[in-house]
């Protein structure tokens, strides 16, 4: 988070004390947008976070919050701050239910037992309570709807201030106006005390839930060691983990976690990656092999050259990625801000027509004191506020134990919508492992693979690893080509020992006037056995056909459960590829996919996507995240398989961390059952409120009840969202 009046950020997230209702983010967004150079701002009630969008510096957007009646909370490092006085909370509602019970428990044994010869304190004593409870305990209300009312807006603090003040001043001026003596006869002094003790007991409680909402970005977070261990000249030093380097060896003991991104150069290992990838059986690495910081080491000794340290590393850019989703709003959120907008003004203006309604209509205005109090108190909108982003952080963290990574709200919330989902062959349903499995030369064997190979030398192609693989097997060490072009989606070009060699699909040897009669039989025998065709030939003058080739890959283990389990939920699944049309449809047969397409350019998958949401409705697109780029953009939802890189976190709105076509179904599963928790949430939130007001306006509602079910009700939403976790 930056810091400086002086540099402009694109985006940035303040941790903010005080909110306590769907009001309160209104009031907080109005005061952050109005800074010059926000472009963009979003307050999330559950995590406490607002994110802006802009050039405007860190202390104005900070001196906006403040100013608005709310406390910036100040980060240290990458952990969030723990919220200031979450100790204190606890110790006033102690301190208020002791104050409270001695008023309360009277009323409730005389409504178990009327007959009872249990008496109300004193009226001094009642006072004396009621006043501790309202002006102590109960100060933060007075603070909160102060200075929401010096703002202009309404909020749930306002609501609580003005429905227990009225009871507490209609119980003064009763014993007041009395002989000072009365210590039960209309005074309530209990309903007053026992509506504060209450909502601070439903607040408190609500934060301890809620925390168990941010429990995927704690156990994150814990995944990251505080230091490491740094060989140099070998010698070994421990080091804080904010000082190891780009280029630093680290040691890595067995059982330690690793603390960096790299590359092992040394030992032989199994590394657990479970919390960051959701795979649930270690991983054997060795030489060579790409290791995650926070995952854990096994019984091998690491030396891991590091490639990327501090909030570049993976494990960093996957708590950004979840905090971001979690931060985010959901388009339906947006909806219940505006409704949350108007709603307390509303309240109070619902308030009054009961107070005057049963005033001046049925003769009794501490009966129409008492209900005004009550619709004050049930109507507050704190459930309203947390029935959204309660479901979304708690959909998000359970996704990034499984190694689902969702972008942001707006991607989860698209998801549950998904008929079509649209694989991308190679990598997804297949291993991405191809090997060349037929290689059919027109002339001497030896001499036509290694122009092969050479002419693929340094691609990183799964393809061209496989003829170059083929060619090591053999004992060919290939020469530097010259002259390299790649021709999207047809093949390669270059010159190799003076040759000018092209690679590629039948479409490139057609377009390159290459006959192919000599092997185009073969060809069709292999293709129809399912693998893919690639042809070697040399250009010029006269082109002539060198070899033919084709490569297996075979489809993964879990492929046919995966589309199984899609097509058991309703969902269409399509194949696309830009291979040829026998290789495609062999794997789609295999895997009982209906509808395929083959010999799809990468610019075309694009087209294909369009075509598909206009007759299929909510299309995904599952790729690599970076091939398949344009399409996962395009899609509705973007669902990028493996590996985690910046393209695909950034391209699509869902990142697999594991190549497990299995996850596609879970996410979109999730999704199902976070929107499902999300319509239970709104539906009781505005039914407590509905109803709740109904009631207490024809007088069928006490103030005390209303504060009991005020309470429950913002508890009770973000203890339905916890739900999501249990599965």
């Amino acid at each position: 988070m930056e810091k400086s009046d002086h540099i402009a950020v694109q985006k940035q997230r303040l941790h903010i004390q005080g909110m306590s209702c769907a009001g309160c983010v209104g009031r907080v967004e109005k005061a952050l947008q109005a800074v010059p150079g926000v472009s963009e701002a979003s307050v999330n009630l559950a995590t406490e976070v607002a994110t802006v969008s802009g050039s405007a510096p860190w202390g104005s957007l900070k001196d906006a919050v403040e100013k608005a009646g709310y406390k910036v909370v100040v980060e240290t490092g990458e952990k969030p701050a723990a919220a200031p006085g979450a100790g204190k909370d606890f110790w006033f509602v102690i301190g208020s239910i002791v104050c409270t019970t001695p008023l309360a428990l009277p009323m409730l044994v005389h409504l178990v037992w009327p007959a009872s010869p249990v008496e109300m304190p004193p009226a001094w004593v009642q006072c004396a309570l009621a006043s501790l409870v309202q002006f102590v305990f109960g100060a933060r209300f007075y603070v909160g709807a102060w200075k929401s009312l010096r703002s202009g807006a309404g909020t749930m603090d306002m609501l609580v201030a003005l429905g227990t003040s009225a009871a507490y001043g209609l119980s003064l001026y009763n014993w007041l106006a009395t002989d000072g003596s009365s210590g039960h006869a209309h005074l309530y002094f209990e309903a007053s005390a026992m509506v504060v003790t209450l909502v601070l007991l439903g607040k408190w409680l609500e934060a301890r839930a809620k925390r168990g909402t941010l429990d995927a970005i704690s156990r994150l977070q814990a995944l990251r060691p505080e230091t490491a261990t740094v060989r140099n000249n070998g010698n070994e030093k421990i080091l804080p983990l904010a000082a190891v380097q780009t280029g630093d060896v680290v040691v890595v003991r067995p059982g330690e976690r690793l603390p960096v991104d790299g590359e092992i150069i040394e030992g032989i290992s199994q590394v657990d990656e479970s919390l960051i990838t959701g795979e649930s059986l270690p991983v054997e690495k060795g030489p060579g092999s790409k290791v995650t910081g926070g995952a854990v080491n096994g019984e091998g000794l690491l030396l891991i050259r590091t490639t990327q340290v501090g909030t570049e590393s993976t494990l960093s850019r996957i708590i950004r990625l979840v905090e971001d989703a979690q931060g985010a709003k959901a388009p339906i959120q947006r909806l219940v801000d505006k409704v949350s907008a108007v709603f307390v003004p509303v309240v109070v203006v619902i308030a009054l027509l009961t107070l005057c309604g049963w005033w001046f209509i049925g003769g009794n205005f501490q009966a129409g004191l008492l209900n005004a109090v009550a619709v004050l108190v049930i109507a507050c909108p704190c459930a309203l506020g947390l029935a959204t982003p309660a479901a979304i952080m708690v959909g998000t963290g359970v996704g990034a134990k499984k190694g689902i990574l969702i972008k942001d709200a707006e991607a989860l919330e698209i998801t549950h919508q998904v008929k079509v989902v649209v694989f991308d062959k190679t990598g997804t349903l297949t291993e991405g492992k191809p090997v060349l499995t037929d290689f059919i030369p027109i002339g001497n064997s030896h001499e036509v693979l290694a122009l092969a190979a050479s002419l693929q030398a340094g691609s990183e192609h799964p393809l061209a690893r496989a003829v170059i693989d083929a060619a090591k097997q053999q004992q060919l060490a290939p020469v530097l080509p010259s002259d390299i072009r790649a021709i999207p989606g047809r093949g390669i070009e270059g010159v190799v020992q003076g040759k000018r060699l092209i690679l590629g699909s039948t479409r490139l040897m057609q377009e390159q006037s290459v006959s192919l009669a000599e092997l185009e039989e073969k060809a069709r025998i292999l293709a129809a056995d399912g693998k893919t065709i690639s042809w070697l030939a040399e250009t010029g003058e006269h082109p002539a056909l060198l070899a033919l080739l084709a490569f297996g890959d075979k489809p993964k283990e879990n492929a046919k459960e995966a589309v199984e389990h899609l097509r058991q939920c309703g969902i269409k699944v399509v194949l696309l590829s830009g291979d040829t049309r026998e290789s495609v449809g062999h794997l789609a047969s295999s895997l009982s996919i209906e509808e395929f397409h083959a010999g799809v350019l990468p610019g075309e998958k694009a087209s294909v996507i369009e075509t598909l949401r206009k007759d299929g409705g909510v299309v995904a697109m599952v790729g690599d995240g970076i091939n398949d780029a344009p399409a996962l953009a395009l899609a509705d939802v973007g669902f990028a398989m493996g590996g985690g890189t910046d393209v695909a976190m950034h391209t699509a709105g869902v990142t697999l961390m594991r190549s497990d076509p299995q996850l596609v179904g879970e996410a979109i599963d999730l999704s199902r059952r976070t929107w499902k928790k999300i319509r239970q949430n709104l539906f009781w939130a505005f039914f407590y409120n509905v109803i709740g007001i109904g009631f207490a306006m024809a007088g069928l509602l006490s103030p005390v009840v209303a504060g009991a079910a005020m309470a429950f009700s913002s508890f009770s939403v973000v203890t339905n969202a916890l739900l999501l976790g249990r599965k």
